[in-house]
Formats: C-alpha cells, structure tokens, sequence
C-alpha cells in the first residue's frame, strides 16, 4: 500500500519565486533565505517521493471570489502555472496523479469531509515556489504532484482542528491505496506576516519559532489555537498555518506510531515582509 514518508512545511513568500526566476538569488538579501534550503534541495534528492501532495491556498487565480471551496482537491493529469498579473512563472507544468487523487477524494468524503473536486485549475505562487525551493529550476518536477487547495483568504476559514483532523483522513485514505507509493505531504503558506492595514509588516519571531516548536512536539495542542491568536500574533495572513495542520496531522505518530525525525529546521526574517519558515519531518 502507499504511505507517507515525510512531511515538510514550507512559506511561500511570491517574491521568492520573483529572486529565484529573476537569478537574484546570490543577492545579499536573498542569499540568507535560500542558504536555508541548501540542505532540503538535497535532502529532496536524497529523499525523491513517487508523489506529492501539496497543501496550497490559491491567491484569486483559480477561484474568486464568486466561488470559494474551503477544501479542493486537483484531479487533474496537469496543471499550468498560473498568470498572476506578470505572467506565468518560467517553471515546468505540474504533472497530477489523476488516480491516486481520486481514491482520496473518494476515501476523505466518505470519512465526512467535504471536498470540491477540481478537473481544471492553474496553480499560483502557493504551489509553485515550495517546488522551486526544493527543486530548483529543473526541466520537469521530479514527480507527480496533486494540489490540495484551502481558502485562509476569505472568511470564514477552516479551524486548526478541522484541517488536524483533515489531515488524519488523508493519511487513512493513502494508507488504503492499493500501490505501493512513497508520498509526501507538504504544508505551505506562512509564518507570520500581515499585508495591509496598520499592522502591515508584522513579524511575530518568537511566536513563529514557538509554532515550530510545538508542531513538533505538541500538535494536538497546536491544532486547538483558536483563529483569533493567529490573527494577533502571526497578522492576517498569519492564519494560513492552518493548512500545516493538514500535512502534521497526516504523520505516523498522531495514529499511534512513533515520533517523527526532524531532518531539518530553518527560519529567516525578513523575505520580502514576510517571515520565512521551514521543517522537514520524517516518519519513523
């Protein structure tokens, strides 16, 4: 059967894909971020999975606001790289698991969670920068990849406890594949930032390391902070976090298997303005 091997939680800060597609990274500025993915593009290479699922939220590319799905799953065989307003970034398509998608569907909607299932979809900067961080520029992605896309843009958002519990369904339902896959499950969006109003700008660096810290090590508790702390502690955009929630609940040890290993820990400020950070979790 198929399972998951590791989780890893990334930002997904667009003008880091900006630096990356416009060869600034060897920058002073940008070289300090992308010394911390060192080791995780590596590692990745070290670690190369059969398929990845990747928690995004969409930025008003794929959906509007005359349409917002809380939870969307991509089924699709490929996905472009979406125009955000500049033109589509200069990386590869993402190549979908059509099948592999659909049994999850399958398997997390009969478990009560309801899923908007996506046959057509572009994917923005959410998705496509935590690939180019962990891949870099190649010619093709190194393997499939199916988009789960969450809305933590327009109110109401799904709780950390929902997308905890979330997690855990998707984790049943690969485990129930009849293949046998190494996947990962990636976590995107974040730390903390806020990008308008008077509090545009904010960083929250201890709040921000202690979230590390406790996704680790005490995730139960974590996927009970009620929305209201992300949003005075981490900013208004602070809330996408919840989405890993989603790939921390999906781990091994939240069924009952032992603790995960932490291959990597990193975190930067500032990228652009937003706090950057990184984990990598292996299961046991």
């Amino acid at each position: 059967m198929a399972r998951i091997t590791a989780s890893l939680y990334t930002s997904h800060v667009p003008a880091i894909g900006a630096a990356i597609d416009l060869d600034k990274t060897h920058e002073p500025y940008w070289r300090k971020v992308f010394d911390g993915y060192e080791f995780s593009k590596q590692w990745m290479k070290d670690h190369k999975p059969d398929v990845i699922f990747l928690v995004f939220n969409d930025h008003a590319t794929a959906f509007s606001l005359d349409m917002i799905p809380t939870f969307a799953i991509g089924t699709a065989a490929e996905f472009m790289p979406a125009d955000e307003g500049w033109g589509p970034r200069p990386v590869p398509k993402v190549i979908g698991h059509p099948k592999l998608a659909a049994h999850i569907a399958q398997s997390v909607i009969q478990q009560d969670f309801d899923l908007t299932i996506v046959n057509k979809m572009d994917v923005d900067h959410g998705l496509t920068v935590p690939l180019s961080l962990m891949c870099g520029q190649p010619e093709a992605w190194p393997c499939p990849v199916i988009p789960f896309a969450v809305n933590v843009v327009q109110y109401p958002v799904p709780s950390g406890a929902r997308c905890f519990a979330l997690g855990q369904a998707i984790r049943k339902a690969i485990e129930s594949y009849d293949e046998p896959l190494n996947v990962q499950i990636w976590g995107t969006g974040g730390m903390s930032h806020q990008l308008q109003g008077p509090r545009a700008g904010l960083i929250n660096k201890e709040w921000d390391n202690a979230f590390l810290d406790r996704l680790v090590a005490d995730p139960v508790g974590l996927s009970k902070v009620p929305h209201i702390e992300y949003v005075r502690e981490a900013g208004s955009e602070g809330i996408e976090l919840v989405m890993w929630l989603i790939a921390r609940g999906a781990m091994s040890d939240i069924a009952g298997g032992p603790n995960p290993k932490v291959a990597h820990r990193f975190f930067h400020v500032p990228a652009s303005n937003t706090a950057v950070g990184h984990l990598i979790l292996e299961n046991g």
